[in-house]
């Protein structure tokens, strides 16, 4: 059994995957980052240091319509949402960054529905 904590593990699975993911400006990074109450989308150009679009489940035009927002509808909620703001700015195809989450539940859920939206990755 390991010594660290969960967070500890997901924060050391997060450091290892973003030694080898990078986003560009013509392939951005689709970070994830999941709390218990909440997921958060950002659509990245780590070149440029830029945050090019984002959503949450703390959004303005989201929230009114979920009922709870730790959920699996949540996240797909809101990878609809990120993908339709990333093809309105021209964006593509992206470079998925689950944030060390394990590619499961809301994370899954939030990458499939982003994939249905339009996005590449």
């Amino acid at each position: 059994m390991s010594s660290l904590s969960r967070k500890q593990q997901t924060q050391k699975r997060h450091r290892r995957l973003r030694r080898s993911l990078s986003g560009t400006a013509a392939r951005p990074r689709l970070a994830v980052f999941r709390s218990n109450n909440h997921i958060y989308a950002q659509v990245i150009d780590d070149e440029a240091q830029n945050t090019l679009c984002a959503a949450s489940t703390l959004d303005k035009d989201l929230r009114p319509s979920l009922e709870t927002s730790g959920t699996c509808d949540a996240s797909v909620a809101v990878g609809q949402l990120v993908a339709q703001r990333a093809l309105a700015k021209g964006i593509a195809q992206v470079v998925f960054d689950r944030g060390g989450n394990l590619y499961h539940g809301r994370v899954k859920a939030l990458a499939d529905a982003a994939r249905e939206a339009g996005l590449q990755f």
